[in-house]
């Protein structure tokens, strides 16, 4: 563990990552697995065509080829257009967690009606939601979004399970998103440790919260045979030339940063994330547009120089975030000065996690 300041020679990341190592050159481990992940999950667009007319073929008989998350950011929005381009029956699905900004419906309102796609919206129990929010503010964890990350993929597979489909459609990439610690965040798959704080910190019952499990998703993926497809990692993606087609060919608009669809996605990581936890997310994306080539380093720290969101913009944000979490603003401030707890001093499913893990590596040296 590093505990000297050191700032990587190819990239942006920091020892703000407690984790980062360094090599004798400088460069560290996140480049070195960015370089690994690019030879061995990024995939030529004719292995997509392929994949897709597999998709069409068992979708052939169903209501829909593929289910596919939508977020009205740019990632998820080019994956729809990617996949009408390929002639996939999508089913868009979208999680309203009370937090979306007018601009991401107008988005996906845009994207559904000009590609054709039915969409369903789960609108998520706002007083459970909020509850659980609260809760994870009172235990000092860092990853509030799991709870988000989470419900979406209990919904898509549910909705996969009912309609019969076989294939999840994501915008999960490694030209964008390879490079992101395991300490600015948690596994989002740990249900265990979201009932562990719920239950310390909570006061509403969860009665219709989504929910999936570790062994739930090993269930859905090895069992079920319900397969991921992260479209992106099959396209040469340069997120510029893919917000200039989405605002030709969808009229959709820009948003701000990377995930700032959300209202309280935006104000988490722009003023929680750096405030409370000492951690600034566009390390990680910048450093991911430099190793992928679309921005060169010293345009990347140019960018990092900048205030990400303007000072009234934030303290409009706060306001209504306090307003609609129930939270003075004396309890946010004391919140912010509180020091961090880690995730795993609650109860959590790792040992789940790894027996998993050993499952899958036996299941796939017999074949499966």
């Amino acid at each position: 563990m590093t505990t000297e300041y050191q700032i990587c020679t190819r990239c942006l990341m920091d020892t703000s990552d407690p984790r980062i190592k360094f090599d004798e050159q400088g460069v560290c481990n996140h480049c070195h697995t960015y370089d690994l992940q690019e030879k061995r999950d990024l995939f030529p667009y004719e292995a997509l065509v392929k994949i897709a007319k597999q998709v069409k073929a068992d979708g052939k008989s169903k209501s829909y080829d593929c289910i596919l998350g939508l977020s009205g950011g740019v990632d998820s929005s080019y994956v729809a257009l990617t996949a009408h381009r390929l002639g996939l029956r999508c089913l868009a699905v979208h999680m309203d967690n009370g937090w979306n900004s007018e601009l991401a419906v107008m988005n996906i309102e845009n994207i559904v009606t000009r590609l054709g796609f039915d969409l369903y919206t789960h609108v998520i129990n706002w007083e459970e939601f909020k509850d659980l929010q609260q809760a994870f503010f009172k235990a000092h964890v860092i990853d509030i979004e799991m709870l988000t990350d989470h419900a979406i993929t209990a919904v898509m597979y549910n909705l996969a399970r009912k309609h019969g489909v076989k294939y999840l459609l994501s915008g999960n990439n490694i030209v964008t998103e390879s490079v992101l610690p395991h300490a600015w965040g948690h596994r989002k798959s740990d249900l265990a440790n979201i009932l562990a704080i719920h239950k310390k910190y909570g006061t509403v019952k969860l009665k219709t919260f989504p929910r999936c499990s570790t062994w739930e998703i090993f269930i859905n993926q090895e069992l079920r045979r319900i397969k991921t497809i992260n479209v992106l990692n099959y396209l040469d993606y340069n997120v510029a030339r893919a917000k200039q087609e989405l605002m030709e060919e969808l009229n959709w608009r820009e948003y701000g940063g990377k995930h700032h669809e959300s209202l309280f996605t935006r104000f988490y990581q722009t003023y929680i994330l750096p405030t409370k936890f000492k951690v600034d997310k566009r390390r990680a994306h910048f450093s991911n547009l430099v190793l992928s080539g679309q921005m060169t380093k010293e345009e990347a720290q140019k960018e990092l120089q900048k205030h990400p969101w303007s000072t009234e913009t934030l303290a409009q944000d706060q306001e209504y975030i306090e307003k609609k979490l129930n939270i003075t603003h004396e309890e946010f401030e004391e919140y912010l000065t509180t020091p961090e707890v880690d995730h795993y001093d609650y109860p959590n499913d790792e040992k789940t996690f790894w027996r998993v893990v050993k499952i899958r590596k036996l299941l796939r040296s017999l074949g499966r």
